[in-house]
């Protein structure tokens, strides 16, 4: 070997080993690999640690869950309610509230038909808990397997997605269902929980809850659906609009097993026996109506009975508001449409504003009373409620005319009154009827009041005053009776006391007050009561929820005496028979009434009543668009609208048709006394001059004509038998026929010459 520097290889340094490093073999380029030891796998363990572990999870999201989850209040959808109103003979009349829903009690639904819905929804709804975990498997996992989609609820559940919560299909939702309805089974009972989901659930047919859909699909209460109606609208439950078989004919054979399904169900669960089953059909439904809302008469007639309910204290406006009312009105059907087709063929059916400008202004109002009861049995508000929103049977805006003058006359037979000259005020008391003759004892500004159209009637019993509504002698008559005493009549028989521009002053006796066509009728209803008054009435039964209500019913008192309303009943009757109000003659039987016209023709009224019924009807002008109240002249194709003319027409026509198959009564009248027989009258210049002629044609006949039975009597008086009938109206009592233009007016020509009228009504007992 060569020789080296002074080391050798063996000699040089090597590096240090690392700790725990084996001699390797030096042939091997690198050092050994060491495998590590392998544990042995525990999958059981592993298992069952996760499924404890899940576990935890589960019991800490149900805790949680439970814990964080509170039963909230009702949503608002599920507390909506509408009123519900009812005709007198409960048929409905109207809903007010955009949710179609009433609530009722459980026991108010028949055994069957709840077990009906249980057969169709829950059958172990008794017996099972709040919520079946299994059944929401089930459903789950059909509805992934495509075999169609299913929700596994119990009853509770559906409950608490009803009332709760909402329709949304949501995780979120659903966890909260399952929450409180763990919750809601431990708090409230099965019975309870049952209510309202009957309450709650919807049936088609814009129908929330049983009740309602009773009405919708047979036209009935719950109380009253048989186990085959019951077990149709358990039914629908499950598809509410496939299943109605009206709207949906082509499913009909789907709804009908559906049906047959419930009523198995009832079978197999006991609740219906097999021959119950083998007799039941399957019940078809009524067609299906539209929503029955506030159009046409409806409206007018809710507000009313709103206005009252409040007016009167029986129910706040806020809770009325509220909903789930159900009202029993006053109200008949048959005189409802009576009344509503007299408009119609009186009045609406002849506008026509394209010919006649003013027919756009025409308003009708109209109100029905029985006298005996004061309950008010129909009602016209205006041509529909959704065009014209203003009640016209009770706004108080426009004057009643001479309507008011019976208050007058009432008022003073009632009090006592005497004229200025001292004579006591009979139908047969004369007044100077001489046009704008000013009123004498008033202490006040002078007053001198025109008649219809400036006439003069110079002397005039007030029997024929009535007759022919003359202005200066009700002026005067009012400050003889002293218009604070007449103010405290009218209020008596029915106005109400705050009724616009009622003042105590002469003016009082034309009419210038507001009254409504409601507050007139329940007066008029007091005279044809013989002076009985309990105020008017419009609703006969109210419940909410299935608790009755107290009505407190209108205390009757004698508002004036039978003499004062007998007496003036006497003199309406007139006013029909020879007056201004013949129109109304029409009715076919007894009755008493009184024309009025506002002023400037404004409006136009007729108010009567036979024994039976009493009826105020009213023509207004308003135009449509300012609201102004204006001029009727022109409208309905006539110069000038009177209270006896169409008004008059409209009344004789709903009475007519309302006492249809009702034997007719005249009234049984006491009379004031002097009222019965006229006083004898003394002789005039005239009369004098014919008692004269008589005379002289006696003395020249005497011969002739030996019997003197027809001569005058020792007191210059003409025979009885040779005065004018003064009942027979003008035209026998020699005075010159009315102008046609007057005959149905408010006055007419010639009426000076009449004599007094004798009263028509028959004395009574």
């Amino acid at each position: 070997m060569p020789p080296s520097s002074g080391t050798s290889d063996s000699d040089a340094p090597r590096p240090a080993r690392p700790t725990g490093w084996e001699p390797r073999d030096p042939t091997l380029s690198t050092p050994p690999s060491r495998k590590p030891k392998r544990r042995p796998r525990r999958p059981l363990r592993t298992l069952l640690g996760l499924l404890l572990l899940g576990t935890l999870l589960l019991v800490g999201a149900f805790a949680a869950g439970y814990l964080l989850v509170e039963i909230p209040p009702a949503n608002s959808a599920a507390l909506a309610q509408s009123n519900v109103y009812l005709y007198r003979d409960g048929s409905t009349l109207a809903r007010d509230g955009e949710v179609n829903r009433e609530n009722i009690r459980l026991d108010r639904v028949p055994l069957t038909v709840r077990q009906a819905v249980l057969a169709a929804e829950d059958r172990d709804f008794h017996t099972s808990r709040a919520v079946d975990p299994k059944a929401m498997v089930r459903a789950a996992w059909n509805t992934v397997t495509g075999k169609g989609r299913q929700s596994g609820s119990t009853i509770t559940q559906q409950y608490v997605k009803n009332y709760y919560l909402g329709q949304e299909q949501t995780l979120t939702r659903k966890a909260k269902e399952f929450f409180i309805a763990i919750k809601l089974g431990r708090e409230k009972s099965k019975e309870d929980i049952l209510q309202g989901y009957l309450n709650t659930s919807y049936f088609g047919r814009n129908a929330y809850g049983l009740q309602a859909a009773a009405r919708a699909y047979y036209g009935k209460d719950v109380e009253d659906l048989d186990t085959a109606e019951g077990a149709y609208l358990a039914s629908v439950l499950k598809a509410p609009s496939a299943y109605d078989v009206t709207t949906h004919p082509e499913n009909r054979a789907k709804a009908v097993a559906r049906w047959n399904y419930v009523l198995d169900g009832m079978v197999t669960e006991g609740w219906l026996t097999r021959a119950d089953r083998a007799a039941a059909r399957f019940p078809t439904p009524q067609t299906a109506r539209p929503a029955t809302g506030l159009a046409g008469q409806r409206g007018y007639l809710v507000q009313a009975v709103e206005e009252y309910l409040t007016e009167h204290g029986i129910v706040d406006e806020k809770t009325l508001a509220g909903g789930g009312f159900r009202i029993t009105t006053t109200l008949e059907p048959a005189k409802q449409d009576a009344l509503v087709q007299a408009v119609e063929e009186q009045v609406m059916s002849k506008l026509d504003p394209a010919r006649a400008p003013a027919d756009r202004y025409v308003r009708v109002g109209a109100a029905a009373v029985d006298p005996a009861s004061g309950k008010v049995l129909a009602l016209y508000g205006g041509v529909d409620y959704t065009q014209q929103y203003v009640n016209n049977a009770t706004r108080r805006d426009y004057q009643v005319g001479s309507t008011f003058k019976p208050f007058v006359f009432t008022a003073a037979v009632q009090s006592g009154a005497q004229t200025q000259q001292g004579e006591p005020i009979t139908p047969y008391t004369v007044y100077d009827g001489s046009n704008r003759r000013p009123v004498e004892g008033w202490n006040g500004a002078p007053y001198d009041p025109a008649n219809e159209d400036d006439e003069s009637y110079g002397e005039i019993a007030v029997g024929s005053a009535t007759d022919l509504s003359v202005n200066a002698v009700y002026a005067q008559m009012a400050v003889d009776v002293g218009p604070g005493h007449v103010r405290r009549t009218a209020v008596d028989l029915g106005l109400p006391g705050s009724t616009p521009d009622l003042t105590a002053s002469p003016s009082i006796a034309l009419g210038a007050a507001t009254a409504s066509v409601l507050d007139m009728a329940t007066a008029y209803a007091t005279l044809a009561a013989h002076g009985r008054h309990g105020g008017y009435s419009l609703v006969e039964g109210l419940s909410r929820d299935g608790q009755e209500m107290a009505v407190p019913a209108p205390a009757s008192r004698q508002a004036v005496s039978r003499e004062a309303a007998d007496t003036t009943t006497a003199i309406l009757r007139s006013v029909i028979e020879t007056g201004t109000g013949t129109a109304a003659q029409a009715v076919g039987r007894p009755a008493a009434g009184k024309t009025g016209t506002a002023e400037d023709d404004k409006a136009a009224w007729f108010a009567g009543y036979t024994p039976e019924l009493a009826t105020v009807v009213a023509l207004m002008g308003q135009d449509p668009e300012s609201g102004r109240q204006e001029p009727l002249y022109g409208a309905l194709g006539q110069p000038r609208i009177n209270g006896g003319g169409t008004p008059a027409e409209i009344w004789a026509q709903f009475t007519r048709e309302a006492l249809t198959g009702t034997t007719p009564r005249d009234f049984e009248l006491q009379l004031m006394p002097g009222a019965e027989e006229p006083p004898p009258v003394p002789p005039g210049p005239e009369a004098r001059d014919t008692a004269d002629a008589v005379d002289a044609a006696d003395a020249a006949a005497v011969s002739a004509a030996p019997d003197a039975s027809g001569a005058p009597d020792a007191s210059g008086a003409p025979d009885a038998t040779a005065a004018p009938d003064a009942s027979a109206g003008p035209e026998a009592s020699g005075a010159p026929e009315a102008p046609e233009s007057y005959e149905l007016g408010e006055a007419g020509p010639g009426a000076a010459s009449h004599g007094p009228r004798p009263p028509r009504g028959t004395p009574g007992q």
